[in-house]
């Protein structure tokens, strides 16, 4: 019915194959916590909640690749981007990012390693997209400060790489959704951080959009040393795109590892409640969601 081999893809472009997390080892543990991004035994929730979203859940980023949480809704893959990004303070468990605990590291300090592009975005009225993108700079230069030569080539890099140049002049308040999230991803992209963090970036976008917002996540991984972390609701982009995955179910890691060892049948069954095909593709690996399964197709 399905078919779960290895596929090789666009993902294969540095080592010869994709990167994986298997549960850590405590050797493997300390070498992922020197560099890049981690977290320890994670506690995270919400205030007036009494009982926590992430309860005790450890995930190691592997650096310079794209990693994509997965599962269904109210699983916690926001709640563990959040955390991740000091925008929600565990309650307990450590964030590290290259050897720092992120809650030590000042607002800029933090800013100029460690981007996070939220659902929600405030846009301010009539602002021009160039002057938007300016905003991601922030981290280094402040508000009130003159653009430096390269600050402005960084913006140049961001609007090219979100392929926005010929909607530089254009009022955001203008755009289509779709070229909203380019121009705000260009944003994210002008900060020019060593870790980028992405919630849901393509949901509620068309499929022409999808597939530019993703191109430009694929953009990153083959052509920077940027890391990439990013909530996808889609499974199949996750397993076209992503070198890692880390699926969460009732707010816990349920499996982790390269999406053709990790995004099975099984896996779609479990964490999904879904029955699909896992299909091995010129394409790279394809989900084809097939039936939703119930408690009586369980126990049949």
């Amino acid at each position: 019915m399905t078919s779960e081999n290895p596929t090789h893809s666009k993902r294969d472009r540095k080592s010869g194959g994709a990167k994986s997390e298997e549960p850590t080892s405590d050797a493997t543990a300390d070498a992922e916590s020197a560099v890049g991004l981690r977290g320890t035994d994670l506690v995270v929730g919400y205030p007036g909640m009494e009982t926590p979203v992430i309860d005790g859940e450890s995930i190691a980023v592997p650096p310079d690749g794209v990693t994509a949480l997965i599962g269904p809704n109210g699983s916690g893959k926001s709640t563990l981007l959040k955390g991740l990004a000091n925008k929600l303070d565990p309650s307990d468990g450590t964030v590290v990012l290259d050897g720092d605990a992120i809650d030590t590291m000042g607002t800029k300090a933090l800013a100029r390693k460690l981007g996070l592009l939220s659902q929600e975005h405030a846009t301010p009225e009539g602002i021009s997209v160039a002057d938007l993108v300016e905003r991601g700079r922030y981290p280094h230069c402040g508000f009130f400060e003159s653009l430096t030569d390269e600050d402005r080539r960084a913006v140049d890099r961001a609007i090219q790489m979100a392929g926005i140049d010929h909607l530089r002049e254009r009022d955001v308040g203008s755009l289509s959704g779709g070229q909203k999230q380019l121009v705000w991803i260009a944003m994210a992209l002008a900060q020019e951080t060593d870790v980028l963090l992405l919630d849901e970036p393509t949901t509620f976008l068309d499929p022409h959009h999808q597939l530019e917002v993703m191109q430009v996540v694929e953009t990153l991984r083959d052509e920077s040393d940027t890391t990439v972390v990013l909530v996808l609701h889609d499974i199949g982009q996750a397993a076209r795109y992503a070198d890692h995955v880390v699926a969460l179910k009732d707010g816990s890691v349920y499996a982790r590892g390269a999406p053709e060892s990790t995004i099975t049948t099984q896996l779609l069954a479990d964490v999904f409640d879904i029955e699909a095909a896992v299909l091995d593709t010129d394409h790279g690996l394809q989900v084809v969601p097939v039936d939703p399964l119930h408690d009586d197709d369980r126990s049949a």
